[in-house]
Protein backbone atom coordinates (compact mmCIF):
# COMPACT_ATOMS: atom_id res chain seq x y z
CA UNK A 1 0.00 0.00 0.00
CA UNK A 2 1.26 3.22 -1.01
CA UNK A 3 1.46 5.33 1.87
CA UNK A 4 1.72 9.70 2.21
CA UNK A 5 5.38 9.36 2.92
CA UNK A 6 6.29 7.49 -0.12
CA UNK A 7 4.12 9.90 -2.70
CA UNK A 8 6.45 12.70 -0.82
CA UNK A 9 9.25 11.02 -1.65
CA UNK A 10 8.16 9.82 -4.96
CA UNK A 11 7.07 13.85 -5.80
CA UNK A 12 9.70 15.76 -3.99
CA UNK A 13 10.00 19.45 -5.01
CA UNK A 14 12.57 18.90 -7.45
CA UNK A 15 10.71 16.50 -9.48
CA UNK A 16 7.59 19.46 -9.04
CA UNK A 17 10.44 21.96 -9.98
CA UNK A 18 11.53 20.07 -12.91
CA UNK A 19 7.68 19.72 -14.14
CA UNK A 20 7.03 23.14 -13.31
CA UNK A 21 9.69 24.85 -15.88
CA UNK A 22 9.30 22.49 -18.85
CA UNK A 23 11.54 24.17 -21.29
CA UNK A 24 11.27 24.30 -24.74
CA UNK A 25 7.37 24.07 -25.44
CA UNK A 26 7.22 26.45 -28.38
CA UNK A 27 6.69 24.47 -31.42
CA UNK A 28 9.49 24.19 -34.42
CA UNK A 29 8.22 25.85 -37.56
CA UNK A 30 10.20 23.41 -39.98
CA UNK A 31 11.06 20.61 -38.10
CA UNK A 32 13.31 18.29 -39.82
CA UNK A 33 10.70 15.76 -38.02
CA UNK A 34 8.08 15.77 -35.80
CA UNK A 35 6.32 12.32 -33.66
CA UNK A 36 3.70 12.26 -31.03
CA UNK A 37 4.26 8.87 -28.73
CA UNK A 38 1.14 8.15 -26.22
CA UNK A 39 0.95 5.99 -22.70
CA UNK A 40 -1.70 3.50 -23.20
CA UNK A 41 -1.94 3.05 -19.56
CA UNK A 42 -2.03 6.87 -18.05
CA UNK A 43 -2.72 8.44 -21.59
CA UNK A 44 0.43 10.76 -21.16
CA UNK A 45 1.23 12.13 -24.55
CA UNK A 46 4.81 13.76 -25.76
CA UNK A 47 5.09 15.44 -29.35
CA UNK A 48 8.43 16.06 -30.45
CA UNK A 49 9.47 18.56 -32.81
CA UNK A 50 13.37 17.82 -33.86
CA UNK A 51 15.74 20.09 -36.37
CA UNK A 52 18.61 17.57 -37.34
CA UNK A 53 22.11 18.85 -39.21
CA UNK A 54 24.53 15.78 -39.83
CA UNK A 55 22.59 13.45 -37.35
CA UNK A 56 22.42 16.25 -34.57
CA UNK A 57 19.92 17.79 -32.88
CA UNK A 58 20.33 21.45 -33.59
CA UNK A 59 16.99 22.22 -32.34
CA UNK A 60 14.30 20.65 -30.52
CA UNK A 61 10.87 21.53 -29.27
CA UNK A 62 7.94 19.45 -27.27
CA UNK A 63 4.44 19.27 -26.28
CA UNK A 64 4.00 17.20 -23.27
CA UNK A 65 0.62 16.16 -21.47
CA UNK A 66 1.54 14.37 -18.95
CA UNK A 67 2.07 13.90 -15.03
CA UNK A 68 4.70 15.34 -13.33
CA UNK A 69 7.54 12.81 -13.15
CA UNK A 70 6.71 12.34 -17.49
CA UNK A 71 7.03 16.62 -17.47
CA UNK A 72 10.37 16.49 -14.97
CA UNK A 73 11.72 13.59 -17.41
CA UNK A 74 10.85 15.47 -20.41
CA UNK A 75 12.53 18.69 -18.67
CA UNK A 76 15.67 17.07 -18.26
CA UNK A 77 15.91 15.42 -21.90
CA UNK A 78 15.12 19.57 -23.08
CA UNK A 79 17.64 20.43 -21.36
CA UNK A 80 20.19 18.06 -22.28
CA UNK A 81 19.57 17.17 -26.01
CA UNK A 82 20.66 19.80 -28.37
CA UNK A 83 23.93 18.38 -30.14
CA UNK A 84 23.51 14.65 -29.59
CA UNK A 85 22.88 12.47 -31.76
CA UNK A 86 20.47 9.17 -32.06
CA UNK A 87 22.90 6.67 -30.54
CA UNK A 88 23.45 9.37 -27.34
CA UNK A 89 20.09 9.81 -27.40
CA UNK A 90 19.32 5.95 -27.66
CA UNK A 91 21.65 5.14 -24.89
CA UNK A 92 19.97 7.90 -22.46
CA UNK A 93 16.75 6.10 -23.19
CA UNK A 94 18.16 2.53 -22.38
CA UNK A 95 19.98 3.66 -19.46
CA UNK A 96 16.87 5.21 -17.88
CA UNK A 97 15.04 2.07 -18.69
CA UNK A 98 17.77 0.03 -16.82
CA UNK A 99 17.67 2.31 -13.60
CA UNK A 100 13.44 2.27 -13.26
CA UNK A 101 13.28 -1.29 -14.75
CA UNK A 102 16.11 -3.38 -13.50
CA UNK A 103 17.70 -1.81 -10.83
CA UNK A 104 20.18 -0.10 -12.94
CA UNK A 105 22.46 3.24 -12.12
CA UNK A 106 21.92 6.68 -12.99
CA UNK A 107 22.19 7.23 -16.63
CA UNK A 108 25.29 9.22 -16.90
CA UNK A 109 26.02 12.77 -18.39
CA UNK A 110 24.27 14.30 -20.31
CA UNK A 111 20.99 12.89 -18.38
CA UNK A 112 22.09 12.21 -15.05
CA UNK A 113 19.67 14.95 -14.01
CA UNK A 114 17.21 11.48 -14.45
CA UNK A 115 18.33 10.41 -10.80
CA UNK A 116 15.34 12.41 -9.44
CA UNK A 117 13.21 9.84 -10.79
CA UNK A 118 14.89 6.85 -8.91
CA UNK A 119 11.86 6.74 -6.40
CA UNK A 120 9.56 5.93 -9.40
CA UNK A 121 11.16 2.57 -9.82
CA UNK A 122 8.61 1.24 -7.14
CA UNK A 123 6.00 2.86 -9.77
CA UNK A 124 5.71 0.31 -12.87
CA UNK A 125 2.49 1.84 -13.90
CA UNK A 126 4.55 5.37 -13.93
CA UNK A 127 7.41 4.03 -16.20
CA UNK A 128 5.88 4.60 -19.31
CA UNK A 129 4.87 7.99 -18.93
CA UNK A 130 8.63 9.03 -17.85
CA UNK A 131 10.05 7.31 -21.40
CA UNK A 132 7.72 9.04 -23.51
CA UNK A 133 10.17 12.06 -23.79
CA UNK A 134 12.89 9.81 -25.06
CA UNK A 135 10.58 6.91 -27.25
CA UNK A 136 9.08 10.47 -28.89
CA UNK A 137 12.62 11.77 -29.87
CA UNK A 138 13.63 8.53 -31.19
CA UNK A 139 10.24 8.23 -33.21
CA UNK A 140 11.16 11.54 -34.60
CA UNK A 141 14.79 10.13 -35.05
CA UNK A 142 13.67 7.29 -37.27
CA UNK A 143 10.82 9.34 -38.93
CA UNK A 144 13.93 12.04 -40.49
CA UNK A 145 15.96 8.82 -41.40
CA UNK A 146 12.82 7.61 -43.61
CA UNK A 147 12.44 10.42 -45.32
CA UNK A 148 15.84 10.99 -46.23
Amino acid sequence: MTTDADLMKLYSSRILALAAGLPKTARLETPTATAKRRSPLCGSTVTVDLRLEDGRVTDFAQDVKACALGQAAASIVAEAIIGLTEREVRAGRDALGAMLKENGPVPPAPFDGLEVLEPARDYKNRHASIMLAFDATLDAFETAKART
